[in-house]
């Protein structure tokens, strides 16, 4: 069974594109992940009538979506994995599990693709085997039930201040992870932006024939938002996953036609940052 036709809804048809918007924050247990998703509900809501390609959810939470009429909304991305790698005061024992039977319910809450989590910590190597045995596990049960399967790369740093990991945004570490999660089968990659958005060339050409969705990361000004969004697009991207810089926006849906508009309009970064402040001021 072909996982194309389910990809199908997942890129944009007239730009080839995606613009994801993750939402599945809650489920790794961290209080500060839950600004701007506190209620659900509103946020699903809030997202649907600004209508990116496709918004990324956990089982739980993934009817909020689904169970609304028409079809003219957003593509579920199931999340599959839960991690207790993100916060500032880690815990002795780090994990990273999928769940069970998670790609029969992805098929049955009508998704369009799921995603897992493929971690580099700094000397964990056990959580990086985790993730390459859940990666092992999901793939053929994905394949034979035709649901592409979008792996995350995330190499991480002990943090510069303070305990827990930041993200390591080098090439040196993103580009060889992304290599190994394509030998593991992945139909999309999501992976972090380098350091230097031009880098992310470095990503896409190892991604050989796999698109790339390049993260969001943490909060950021709308200029640099927009600069780096059109940065990883000419470096070859062909797509964002972004959370916290949609969902805690003071008008998340001028965002998303912003960030729409850059991906599937042609827009360059002026005309993207003019749509935002028309909408602002709307």
């Amino acid at each position: 069974m072909s996982s194309s036709y389910r990809l199908n809804r997942l890129f944009h048809p007239r730009s080839g594109r995606c613009l994801d918007v993750a939402i599945d924050h809650g489920f790794f247990g961290e209080h500060g992940f839950l600004t701007g998703i506190e209620h659900l509900p509103d946020a699903v809501a809030t997202l649907v009538e600004a209508a990116p390609d496709a918004i990324q959810l956990t089982v739980g939470q993934a009817p909020l979506l689904q169970q609304l009429p028409g079809r003219h909304k957003p593509s579920l991305v199931l999340r599959t994995d839960v991690a207790n790698v993100y916060g500032r005061e880690l815990p002795a024992n780090l994990y990273s599990i999928a769940l069970g039977r998670v790609v029969e319910q992805a098929v049955r809450l009508d998704a369009a693709c799921i995603v897992v989590n493929l971690f580099d910590l700094p000397d964990r190597a056990e959580v990086r085997e985790a993730c390459l045995r859940n990666i092992a596990a999901l793939k053929p049960e994905a394949e034979t039930l035709g649901m592409p399967l979008m792996v995350e790369p995330l190499a991480m740093a002990n943090a510069a201040s303070g305990g827990g990991y930041d993200s390591d945004l080098s090439p040196e570490r993103i580009v060889p992870l992304t290599r190994q999660a394509v030998e593991l089968g992945a139909d999309v990659i999501k992976a972090d932006p380098t350091r230097d958005p031009a880098d992310v060339a470095q990503v896409v050409q190892t991604a050989g024939h796999i698109p790339v969705l390049v993260r969001g990361g943490g909060r950021v000004d709308d200029d640099e938002l927009l600069r780096r969004t059109a940065a990883v697009l000419d470096a070859g991207a062909q797509g964002i996953v972004y959370g916290r810089n949609i969902i805690q926006h003071a008008d998340p849906s001028a965002m998303t036609a912003a960030l729409m508009g850059l991906l599937h309009d042609g827009l360059d970064v002026a005309g993207a940052a003019a749509l935002l402040e028309r909408k602002d001021t709307a």
